[in-house]
C-alpha cells in the first residue's frame, strides 16, 4: 500500500461486504470502513481470505489508506445516514476527490449532495 489502496469502501452490510470482495478479487486494493469496528472484524475474520483487503476503525485512517484521488463508495443506507457520512467525510477529503453513494438515494438528495460537494470541489456520483 505503498502509494495507498485504489479505492475506499464504507458500510460492511451484506451488499458492502460483497462488493468489496467483487472490487478485491478483481484485482483492486479496497480500504474498508464500517461503524461499527465488530462488523469490520467479523468481516475480516469470517470472509476475507487473500484478497488485497485492508481494515481501517476510524474515518481519518481509512482516507489516509487511499491514493489520491480518492475514491469512495458508500454502501449505507439512503437519507440522513449518507448525509451525515458525507458530512463527516468532507474535512477529511481534498480537490478532485470522489464520493460515490450507492444508497439508491432519492433524486433530490443526489442533486443536493452533488452541488455541495462540487462547492467544495469533490465529486460526487449518486446512485
Amino acid at each position: 500500500m505503498a502509494n495507498g489502496n485504489f479505492i475506499g469502501l464504507v458500510g460492511l452490510g451484506v451488499m458492502g461486504q460483497n462488493l468489496a470482495l467483487n472490487i478485491a478479487r478483481k484485482g483492486y486494493s479496497v480500504s474498508v470502513y464500517n461503524r461499527t469496528a465488530a462488523r469490520t472484524e467479523a468481516f475480516v475474520q469470517e470472509r476475507v481470505q487473500h484478497e488485497p483487503i485492508t481494515p481501517t476503525y476510524d474515518l481519518q485512517t481509512f482516507v489516509q489508506s487511499l491514493a489520491r484521488p480518492r475514491k469512495i463508495i458508500l454502501m449505507v443506507q439512503a437519507g440522513t445516514a449518507v448525509d451525515s457520512m458525507i458530512d463527516t467525510l468532507v474535512p477529511l477529503l481534498e480537490q478532485g476527490d470522489l464520493v460515490i453513494d450507492m444508497g439508491n438515494s432519492h433524486y433530490a438528495d443526489t442533486e443536493r449532495r452533488l452541488e455541495a460537494l462540487a462547492a467544495r470541489g469533490l465529486l460526487f456520483l449518486g446512485t
